[in-house]
């Protein structure tokens, strides 16, 4: 078995250009055929940020063990870390995804009516998954084991 690694930035970015450009393909063949998107579309995102960031400095006490709190379980641990991975992807999907939107949309605001309204929704999906990103990131970075202070000296 292998062990689990960080998330690295390329990874990242790589799945968000992958989507963002899948998404202004499909937009260049069909934005005159759908329907106007949700402005708030992208706000499930921030849901899910605000979720990590609470888990990520409730774990962060707990590993950190902090008086008061009680000892993080390694499968508890594990799952946040799976969690943190899955939602930096989504972020990074999601915020490719959006990105491809804004830049389909900015320069046919003219063309279309409903681009003018789009834009508002793409620019909110846009900082939505940036901040599910960090969240993420954070919340990984949050299990962390500390190091020993005794293997140091």
């Amino acid at each position: 078995m292998g062990c689990v690694r960080f998330t690295k930035p390329r990874d990242l970015l790589a799945a968000g250009l992958i989507a963002g450009l899948l998404a202004h393909l499909l937009l260049r063949l069909a934005y005159d055929t759908l329907p106007p998107l949700p402005t708030f579309a992208g706000f499930t995102l921030l849901v899910i940020a605000v979720v990590d960031l609470v888990l990520a400095f409730s774990l962060r006490a707990r590993i950190q063990r902090r008086p008061g709190t009680a000892p993080v379980q390694p499968l508890t641990a594990a799952r946040a870390v799976a969690l943190a991975k899955a939602s930096s992807l989504l972020g990074a999907i999601m915020a490719g995804a959006w990105a491809g939107v804004l830049i389909y949309v900015l320069p046919v605001r003219g063309e279309f009516e409903a681009a003018d309204h789009d834009l508002g929704s793409a620019i909110v999906g846009v900082v939505c998954a940036v901040a599910l990103i960090g969240a993420a990131l954070w919340l990984e970075h949050c299990c962390r084991t500390p190091k020993d202070s005794r293997q140091d000296g």
